[in-house]
């Protein structure tokens, strides 16, 4: 399928270019509202549980059995969405999604014991429509060989984290001033509306790979080693992302200002989304595989001063921060992934990092609730610290890995009926 992109060498590829491809806001405006809900998931699980039990362990290990139910997966999602289109897996997950959140906050409402907390989290999180790597996909067929795909990944974590910035706020609002169970019952609401909305632009969504050779592009992404790396940096960024949440909430409900989570936890999606815009803004001329290794580096740097901060204004700070390391290798990360996995394998890649970004915030809010509920508030901010550190040295020692390398084989006909080449 050839590009629908058309760009001179003269042209700077930017995000007006970009918004002006043919059939581009068919499912922007759609994507957006059903990845909405997915913001508010994981702090409407942590404020429920939490006002019903009382406990930030409790409601912690709660959002973290959604979590690693999503990573697990989320691939096979994004695998059968490459197989049989997206439209077909995304129709019944939006429906068992909404009827599972359902179910979770009714048990949590009736004070149900915390295994049948569990219970209900496992098809709440098995079930999260995975919108953001669909709309990925989507701009790989738009973009194909296009100099717009760097800004495409930007443009997309912007988009993310605009949602970042909106879901909390809302998530906390509805749960603090309307009721406790508001936040999940509005995500289940909006996940039907906005999912089916998506699911609707038939005519955008990847062409379904047939054929005797089908097998070859559908190999599991995860088998590319360079997909192994970027799941485990991804995973370093989930746990900025848990530890934050649990931690935020436990130091604002410490102040006696819960209210502050949502404006602390936005400030610092503000901070991802700012820079996500100033990233696919510059025309990089470093190779993509150092600004991921630079980029992460400093990411580490800035979570490591997290559990000193013990006033508001310090912690919007260095959470603001945090948060614009966070999207240059976010970026970086989702561009490598073109270069390194077929094409008909790349909805199912995406998922994979996806899911690794869940896992990661799963054991995140995990470990910070305990944290919090065993020792002195903001120990949970530890976590992001570790998380980040770990992560960066196995990037470090793996860098190598994220180079694309030929191979011989080759593939026969396959997306868009195109003429035998060589697998590069």
């Amino acid at each position: 399928m050839a590009s629908t992109v058309t760009s001179s060498k003269t042209s700077r590829p930017g995000y007006g270019q970009l918004l002006r491809t043919r059939g581009a806001w068919t499912f922007l405006l759609p994507g957006f509202a059903a990845r909405q809900p997915f913001a508010m998931l994981t702090i409407s699980i942590v404020l429920l549980v939490q006002h019903t039990t009382g406990s930030y362990g409790a409601a912690g290990a709660a959002a973290a059995v959604t979590g690693v139910s999503m990573a697990l997966f989320a691939p096979y999602s994004g695998r059968l969405a490459d197989r049989f289109g997206q439209r077909a897996v995304l129709i019944p997950g939006i429906l068992v999604h909404a009827l599972a959140g359902l179910t979770l906050t009714a048990l949590a409402l009736a004070d149900a014991p915390l295994w049948a907390l569990f219970v209900a989290a496992v098809p709440t999180g098995a079930s999260v429509p995975q919108i953001g790597p669909m709309v990925r996909a989507r701009w790989g067929v738009k973009l194909q060989g296009s100099p717009l795909m760097n800004t495409a990944a930007a443009f997309e974590s912007v988009t993310d984290e605009l949602t970042f910035v909106v879901g909390p706020l809302l998530a906390t609002a509805l749960c603090t001033v309307v009721d406790p169970a508001a936040g999940l019952v509005t995500e289940a609401a909006l996940t039907l509306v906005g999912g089916l909305l998506f699911a609707a632009q038939k005519s955008t969504q990847p062409t379904v790979t047939t054929g005797g050779h089908a097998r070859v592009e559908q190999a599991s992404a995860l088998r590319i080693p360079g997909v192994r790396v970027l799941a485990v940096a991804f995973l370093g960024i989930g746990s900025v992302f848990g530890g934050m949440q649990v931690s935020l909430a436990a130091f604002t409900e410490s102040i006696g200002e819960p209210g502050l989570n949502g404006v602390l936890y936005g400030t610092f999606a503000a901070g991802n989304m700012l820079s996500g815009i100033a990233c696919g803004a510059i025309a990089w001329k470093a190779a993509p595989q150092r600004r991921l290794v630079v980029g992460y580096g400093a990411l580490a740097l800035a979570a490591a001063g997290l559990w000193a901060a013990h006033s508001v204004p310090l912690l919007a700070g260095l959470g603001l921060l945090v948060g614009m390391c966070i999207a240059p290798a976010l970026i970086t990360g989702y561009t490598l992934v073109e270069g390194l996995v077929p094409a008909g394998a790349r909805t199912e890649a995406f998922t994979w990092l996806t899911g690794a970004v869940a896992l990661g915030q799963a054991g995140a809010v995990t470990v910070a609730g305990q944290l919090e509920d065993r020792f002195w508030g903001g120990a949970g901010f530890l976590v992001p610290l570790g998380g980040t550190a770990l992560a960066l040295v196995t990037l470090v020692a793996l860098r190598s890995r994220l180079f694309a390398r030929p191979r011989s084989r080759t593939v026969a006909r396959g997306v868009g009926h195109r003429s035998p080449v060589a697998v590069d």
